[in-house]
């Protein structure tokens, strides 16, 4: 490596106790959708709180490319949207960098507008399979031309006169489930997806919030959406909650750390994003929930974390589609925990930034942990006392990255990571976050 370049590799080594109070980069989920939906409607959106990472980066500059004005004035953003059906063709490929959120959503999006776009990303985005927005997608009219896999680069011949969707989806998806609400905007009649488990319902609050008209009923233990087709959007401020899915880092590294207590403010508390805090209240952590508020129609609050013993915990497969994004930083908890831990029905990491679920096995195994994957099952056998000193292969997966280097705040020796860069795609700052609450995170 040329030495005049600042090397990706960096360590975490055992730290002094976490404390202090901390405040996380904006939702990721939410900022892209306000991106879209702010484009998608008439009049000015103003955004408080985007969360201001690569992946949100990339979803402002397609919608700029597609006719939406899109602005920074000061703290805020700004958008002004073309209104439903009035985006235009771009000029070039849309590049979506690593965000396999956006290249869903704007697949939709792209499904019922009548141009031609090509869509492609980095070489972690080019290998994950885009087939689940693809075959509901194409009964809108559509037309799509992808790699073997259906994978990217993809070409989207937009439908010329849409059809609305009605769709059961197989597995549990908020992605798959916003691409065809999104689609069935520019669609006449009512667009219906049916879901097995509940996902995450920001696409379902954020357009009720700009005037679509959505409702939602229970179908066994799933739900059906139902979103009346061509509606006008107007513009509508949004404030952007603190992620959940970023807050688990300082969090759980506060858990581990002994005699650590700090309190990450203003999180994002949707209780369809909320199944890793439940988990470890069942694990036994000193986790308390204070200041309950509402904030751009999202509850918030702001949440204490302290050290404490953890014990094994069984986690059922139908909280996957609630804390899909936190199980590599829950592995990371289980090998500390006393017993083991069954984490089930994890299929969907094998479609995430990497195969999830073997990269989080690998991670703990490379740091001395004895982890096991029975089909879908990933099955941590903590013993309290983890050795460390790996070298982790992130394989570019930024949650994959941040949990390795929380673990090596308890580790024997320092655990290292291949590559720190694609942080940033979630979590700028973050290593100068936990730094200023007292972790170990260096050069490696």
């Amino acid at each position: 490596m040329d030495s005049s370049v600042p090397s990706p590799h960096r360590a975490a080594r055992p730290a002094q106790p976490l404390t202090g109070t901390c405040i996380v980069p904006g939702d990721k989920s939410i900022s892209h959708r306000a991106l879209m939906f702010g484009a998608l409607a008439v009049g000015q959106t103003r955004i408080s709180g985007l969360l201001e990472g690569e992946d949100v980066l990339r979803t402002a500059a397609a919608m700029r490319a597609l006719g939406a004005s899109i602005s920074r004035e000061g703290a805020d953003w700004l958008v002004a949207g073309r209104g439903i059906g009035g985006l235009t063709e771009p000029a070039d490929v849309l590049d979506m960098g690593n965000s396999g959120t956006a290249a869903r959503l704007l697949a939709g999006i792209l499904a019922t507008h009548d141009f031609y776009s090509v869509m492609t990303g980095d070489g972690s985005l080019r290998k994950r399979p885009m087939k689940r927005v693809i075959d509901p997608l194409s009964a809108t009219g559509a037309q799509f031309f992808a790699r073997e896999g259906g994978r990217l680069p993809l070409t989207i011949i937009g439908a010329r006169n849409p059809l609305p969707l009605n769709y059961r989806l197989p597995v549990a998806s908020a992605q798959v489930k916003s691409a065809i609400l999104l689609a069935g905007l520019n669609a006449p009649g009512i667009t219906e997806v049916e879901e097995p488990e509940p996902t995450r319902d920001h696409s379902e609050n954020m357009l009720r919030h700009f005037g679509a008209d959505v409702s939602v009923a229970s179908a066994g233990h799933g739900r059906v959406i139902r979103l009346k087709g061509q509606p006008e959007l107007r513009g509508a401020d949004v404030t952007v909650p603190g992620d959940p899915s970023s807050a688990a880092f300082p969090l759980a590294a506060s858990l581990l750390a002994a005699g650590s207590s700090l309190t990450v403010r203003n999180v994002g508390l949707n209780p369809l994003r909320t199944g890793l805090f439940t988990t470890l209240r069942e694990m036994g952590a000193s986790l308390t929930v204070q200041n309950e508020r509402v904030a751009g129609g999202e509850p918030v609050g702001d949440i204490l974390a302290a050290h404490g013993e953890l014990r094994a915990v069984d986690v059922p497969a139908r909280r996957a589609p609630s804390m899909i994004d936190e199980y590599p930083i829950l592995a990371v908890l289980c090998a500390a925990a006393r017993g083991t831990s069954r984490l089930r029905g994890l299929h969907e990491l094998r479609v995430k930034e990497s195969d999830r679920l073997t990269a989080t096995a690998a991670l703990l195994r490379v740091n001395g942990v004895h982890v096991e994957i029975e089909e879908d099952d990933l099955i941590i056998h903590g013993t309290g006392t983890i050795p460390g000193g790996g070298l982790v292969e992130t394989h570019m997966d930024h949650r994959l990255a941040m949990s390795a280097l929380v673990l090596g705040q308890i580790t024997s020796a320092p655990v290292s990571i291949d590559d720190a860069r694609f942080i940033d795609t979630s979590f700028p700052g973050f290593l100068r976050l936990m730094r200023g609450l007292g972790a170990r995170m260096e050069a490696a």
